[in-house]
C-alpha cells in the first residue's frame, strides 16, 4: 500500500504503545467529531510486534515501589481488563515473593495500593509465608522469604496475538498500519515537525507520536536531541549522564507442559516472581550460583508451550550508540541468553518448587537476545518535543504499559494529563527523581 501524502497524526511503531496510541486517537477523533482512524497513520519498519512486545514474557503487574508507577499500571490494568479476550489476557493475579531486605518496601507498596482501590494481600512473617505459597504450590521450598504481596489483579497475556488483537482494534476504526517502512528523518516548519521522512517519502503531519521502543535512540538523534543529560542527584550535585543505555533482557522457557505448574486445585497460578537472598545452588552439581540478593519470574506459557520467565537484566557493556539494535530478538548475533542464564534460572525454578529439580535438561536452548533502552534512572520519559513530537520511551516497561497510548492520546489532543507529570524530560534537570527500592531488579 503506498504511503499517504498526509495524516493528522503519524505514529512510529506498530508495537504495544504505537497500536494502543492509534487505537485510541482514533477512538478520540470519532467521538470528538474531529475525524476518524484513517487520520492516523502507523509506521513500522519491520512489522507488528516486531520488537519487545512481541516477544515479551508478557507479566502484567502493579508491583512497583514508586507512586507514579503504580498509579500509571493500574490505568493499564483496567485496559487489559477492558477485552480480555481480544487481548488474549490472563487475569490470575500477581505474587510478589521477598526476603527481609525488602520487606519494608513491599509492605509500603502494600499499603498504597490500597490507597487507590488497586486489591493485594499482604502476607508477613517467615512461617506465615511458607504456609500461604504451599496453600498454592504443595511443593514450595524456597528460602529466606518473610513476605509476600499477592496482587489479585494483573496476570498475563500472550504477547505476539494481543499485539495483533490491538492492531485489529485500530484496523476497525480505520487506522493503517504501514510496514515495512523505514523512517529516517524529519522536516520541520519553525518549531515543529511538518513532515515525517521515510524510505518510501515523506508524509506531512500535524502531530507525531514516537513509539519505538529500543530503537528509540535512533529517532532521538533524528530530532537533534541531547544524547546526555544533566541529572540532579537526591544529593543536590549535578551529574552528567548518556541519555540511553541497553540492557540485555534474559528471559527463557522450560520444555515442560504447561499444566506442570498449575496450583493445588488445578487451576492457572498467579504469575510468580521470586526474590530472595538464600544463596543460589547448582541445581545439577550443587556448586554455589551466587550469594548475592537475586531474582526470577515465571509462569505457565500455553501459546507456545512451557513455563516461561526470566531474571535480572545485565548492562550492555558498550556506548549506547554501539549497540547494534538490529536484528533484534531470535535473529540476534550479539546479545543472547546464553548458559549462564540457563544455569541460574532453571537453578532458581527448582529452590522455589521440588517438581523442578533435576529438569535442566528441559531448557530450550534457543537464542532470544532482547536488550531494551533504559533512561538515566530506568524509569519512562513521557513527554512532548519540538512542539508537536510526543515521545514513548518506556525504559522497557512497555508491554504491561498498555494504557500509555490513552493518555498519549489526549496530550496529543492538547489535554496535558497529570499521569504523566512525574515522568517528564525536566524532572532530570530539577531532581525529581523516583524513589529507589531494593528490588535486584532496575526496573522495580
Amino acid at each position: 500500500m503506498p504511503l499517504p501524502r498526509s495524516a493528522k497524526v503519524v505514529v512510529i511503531g506498530a508495537g504495544v504503545h504505537g497500536l494502543s496510541t492509534s487505537w485510541h486517537l482514533a477512538k478520540e477523533f470519532e467521538a470528538r467529531g474531529l475525524g476518524s482512524g484513517a487520520d492516523v497513520v502507523v509506521l513500522d519498519k519491520t512489522g507488528v510486534g516486531a520488537g519487545p512486545s512481541g516477544l515479551a514474557c508478557g507479566v502484567i503487574r502493579n508491583n512497583y515501589f514508586q507512586p507514579a508507577m503504580r498509579e500509571l499500571m493500574a490505568h493499564s490494568v483496567e485496559v487489559w481488563e477492558s477485552d480480555p479476550e481480544a487481548f488474549h489476557y490472563h487475569p490470575v493475579g500477581y505474587l510478589q515473593v521477598a526476603p527481609e531486605v525488602m520487606h519494608e518496601d513491599v509492605a509500603t507498596i502494600h499499603e498504597q495500593q490500597r490507597a487507590i482501590g488497586y486489591t493485594s494481600d499482604l502476607i508477613e512473617g517467615e512461617d506465615e509465608c511458607r504456609i500461604y505459597m504451599e496453600s498454592i504450590f504443595s511443593d514450595w521450598q524456597a528460602k529466606n522469604v518473610t513476605v509476600v504481596l499477592h496482587e489479585k489483579k494483573g496476570g498475563y497475556a500472550e504477547s505476539m496475538p494481543s499485539m495483533l488483537g490491538l492492531r485489529a482494534k485500530g484496523e476497525e476504526l480505520g487506522v493503517e498500519v504501514l510496514a515495512p517502512v523505514t523512517v529516517t528523518g524529519f522536516e520541520s516548519d519553525g518549531g515543529a515537525v511538518s513532515k515525517v521522512v521515510t524510505d518510501q517519502g515523506a508524509i506531512a503531519c500535524e502531530q507525531v507520536v514516537v513509539a519505538a521502543g529500543p530503537w528509540v535512540r535512533d529517532v532521538w538523534h533524528m530530532l537533534e536531541l541531547p544524547g546526555t543529560v544533566t541529572v540532579r542527584g537526591r544529593d543536590g550535585r549535578d551529574y552528567e549522564r548518556p541519555m540511553w543505555t541497553y540492557w540485555c533482557l534474559v528471559e527463557g522457557t522450560l520444555g515442560v507442559d504447561p499444566s506442570y505448574l498449575l496450583d493445588n486445585d488445578g487451576h492457572l497460578p498467579p504469575v510468580v516472581h521470586l526474590d530472595t537472598d538464600a544463596p543460589l545452588l547448582d541445581d545439577t552439581d550443587g556448586s554455589l550460583v551466587t550469594e548475592e540478593l537475586w531474582g526470577i519470574y515465571y509462569k505457565p506459557d500455553f501459546n507456545f508451550g512451557g513455563v516461561q520467565g526470566g531474571a535480572m537484566p545485565w548492562i550492555v557493556e558498550q556506548p549506547a550508540d554501539e549497540v547494534a539494535v538490529d536484528p533484534y530478538g531470535p535473529d540476534s548475533t550479539e546479545f543472547v541468553v546464553g548458559e549462564d542464564f540457563e544455569r541460574m534460572w532453571t537453578s532458581a525454578l527448582a529452590h522455589a518448587h521440588k517438581r523442578f529439580e533435576g529438569k535442566r535438561g528441559l531448557y530450550r536452548r534457543a537464542p532470544t537476545g532482547g536488550i531494551g533502552a533504559f533512561t538515566p534512572d530506568s524509569f519512562p520519559v513521557f513527554d512532548t518535543f519540538h512542539e508537536n513530537v510526543h515521545v514513548i520511551a518506556d525504559s522497557n516497561h512497555g508491554y504491561k504499559m498498555i494504557g500509555v497510548g490513552a493518555i498519549v492520546a489526549k496530550e496529543v489532543l492538547g489535554e496535558r494529563q497529570a499521569l504523566f507529570e512525574p515522568f517528564r524530560f525536566s524532572r532530570y534537570a530539577e531532581g525529581k527523581l523516583h524513589p529507589v527500592s531494593h528490588s535486584p531488579f532496575p526496573w522495580s
